[in-house]
């Protein structure tokens, strides 16, 4: 891949892609048996539809860009290749999409060795596809996103995740929420995390974070918020976001104070992570 025309032409391969797993799995969603729900661990769920549809964007990918390796939640292709790699999410919001909760999302990016070169969320219930490549703007439906101008976070609605499996971490995040509700509009947890960065990117909310996430939970959509005139980062102020298991994402205007804050609640009682 040697041109912007060459990743803005595979940007537009890949967003066909995901609307077309979009597709397949809002019908399975009509007639989806909880019967079928598998357990990987403790509240992490799977489903046949993870399954297939990881499956199918995988093979459509294969075909696109043949020298790339995959990063993949549930396992169908875990070659890694050295320059480029598909990092992919193919039902983010599982749980939701179990319980009928409308708010679940088809993500992918392309890595270049460490850099984020192209990220596609789908989301599958408002049929919004949001969508970046390196250097190019953030996107929803062809229409350009910005994050809002809101100045601190006492004009901020934030959204987080809340640890479903591993609880060792539960009394920072309690300290997090306190804090947090005390100093903004508000707070939401919606389920998806891929979904919360695209809102932080299109000026919905002004920030997000959460903790213990895989790469393929923010890949897409950190490179989003990033194209939107966002700023992210790890709970540090650095750049291991991608694979370092943490995230702090905002419109950029009040990331200095978001993080303040929450570097001030997670090292309580617990200095080391």
């Amino acid at each position: 891949m040697n041109t912007l025309d060459q990743l803005s032409v595979l940007l537009e391969q890949t967003q066909e892609i995901a609307k077309e797993v979009g597709s397949f799995i809002r019908k399975e969603r009509q007639h989806f048996d909880l019967g079928k729900v598998e357990h990987k661990g403790f509240n992490d769920l799977v489903s046949y539809v993870d399954k297939e549809a990881e499956q199918k964007i995988v093979s459509a990918l294969s075909k696109i860009l043949r020298e790339a390796g995959f990063i993949t939640e549930e396992g169908t292709n875990t070659t890694r290749a050295e320059k480029y790699n598909w990092v992919i999410d193919p039902l983010d919001g599982t749980t939701n999409f179990i319980h009928g909760v409308p708010f679940f999302a088809v993500s992918i990016a392309l890595m270049e060795y460490d850099q984020v070169i192209l990220g596609v969320v789908y989301e599958v219930n408002r049929h919004e596809c949001f969508y970046a490549r390196k250097g190019g703007g953030a996107y929803c439906n062809d229409t350009r996103i910005k994050v809002s101008n809101a100045p601190d976070l006492s004009a901020s609605l934030i959204a987080t995740g809340f640890p479903y499996y591993n609880f060792e971490l539960i009394d920072k995040y309690l300290a997090a929420l306190k804090s947090m509700m005390q100093k903004t509009h508000g707070l939401r947890r919606f389920g998806s995390a891929a979904t919360d960065l695209c809102y932080v990117a299109s000026g919905r909310i002004e920030g997000f974070f959460e903790y213990n996430l895989n790469s393929y939970d923010v890949a897409g959509g950190a490179l989003i918020v990033q194209e939107a005139g966002g700023t992210v980062t790890d709970f540090s102020g650095g750049n291991n976001f991608i694979f370092g298991r943490e995230i702090i994402a905002s419109n950029g205007r009040i990331q200095n104070e978001f993080m303040k804050e929450l570097q001030a609640v997670w090292s309580l009682n617990q200095p080391n992570k």
